[in-house]
Formats: structure tokens, C-alpha cells, sequence
């Protein structure tokens, strides 16, 4: 995938694309509306990659002590700017 409009354009499919990262697969199925799914693939990861992730899928859930948690294992500030933005800006940072 090349851009955010082919990842958007992926969600008409039952299972992510294999060749994606874990990170994208978890932004893959929160943008599905799949929040567990997408938890499942990084929760186990501690990578700084996954860990950004983490925090963007608990800010999401509400659970803002537990995000800032992972924002601050992921080395980031938690954004000031919407969820929507923030889930766009990672799918356009792993891509």
C-alpha cells in the first residue's frame, strides 16, 4: 500500500494485507472498529513503534493514565490534536 486511501480502501476486505506491519495491522482493524483486535496485535510488543500505537488505542479507549503510560514508553507527548488525526498520522508514519 502506498497511500491512506488504498489502507481505507482495505477495510472492504475480512483480514488485513500479511505484508503489513503489526502497527498498521492494528490501525487496520481500529479503523474497522475492531479496538480488541487492534489492542491484541501490540499489546505483547515493546517496541517504541508498537508502543505508540498502544497509547493511541488507550487514549482512544478513554484509559488516559494507561496512554500516557505507552506514550512515554513510546518516547512521544501525548497529542493535543482528535483521535482521527492521530490514527491518520500513524497509518501515514508506518506506511
Amino acid at each position: 500500500m502506498k497511500n491512506i486511501a488504498e489502507f481505507k480502501a482495505s477495510f472492504d476486505a475480512p483480514h488485513p494485507d500479511n505484508n503489513l506491519s503489526v502497527q498498521l495491522k492494528a490501525l487496520w482493524y481500529d479503523g474497522k472498529g475492531d479496538w480488541h483486535k487492534a489492542h491484541q496485535q501490540v499489546d505483547h510488543l515493546n517496541d517504541r513503534a508498537s508502543a505508540q500505537v498502544h497509547a493511541y488505542l488507550h487514549r482512544k479507549e478513554g484509559d488516559l493514565w494507561n496512554a500516557g503510560y505507552w506514550y512515554n514508553r513510546a518516547e512521544e507527548q501525548m497529542p493535543k490534536f482528535t483521535l482521527e488525526e492521530e490514527w491518520e498520522k500513524l497509518v501515514l508514519k508506518f506506511l
